[in-house]
Parts: structure tokens; sequence; C-alpha cells
């Protein structure tokens, strides 16, 4: 199984938040969103980004 990994920027886009705010987000610790850190390089798995955002849905409809 091949996991694709994201760049930052590719993460900010996807979720509507800048670059600058990733990096707060990774500093501070205040959101459980996994990230790969490879000497400077910073790259986030496909997978986890979907998971995050799926965990942060609000007001689900029920079927």
């Amino acid at each position: 199984m091949t996991t694709r990994l994201l760049t930052k920027d590719d993460v900010s886009r996807i979720l509507g938040v800048s670059v600058g705010t990733l990096a707060v987000w990774r500093a501070t610790k205040r959101y459980n969103l996994p990230y790969v850190k490879s000497g400077r390089l910073v790259r986030y798995r496909e997978e986890d980004v979907q998971a995050f955002i799926t965990s942060r849905l609000q007001g689900e409809v029920q079927v």
C-alpha cells in the first residue's frame, strides 16, 4: 500500500488555512493533525488529513 504524502501547501489549500496556521498548529499541538518531518521537510499523510476533516464534521444528518 502506497501512502500519498501531501505538502504544507497542499494541506493549506485543502483545509482553507494558511501555511503559517499549519505551523502554529504543529508548534502548539492545538489540533490532532499528524505529520511526518524529515529534516526541514514537513509532509502530511493524505489519510490523516481526511480523518482530520471527518473528525471536525458538525451537525451530520442522520439517515
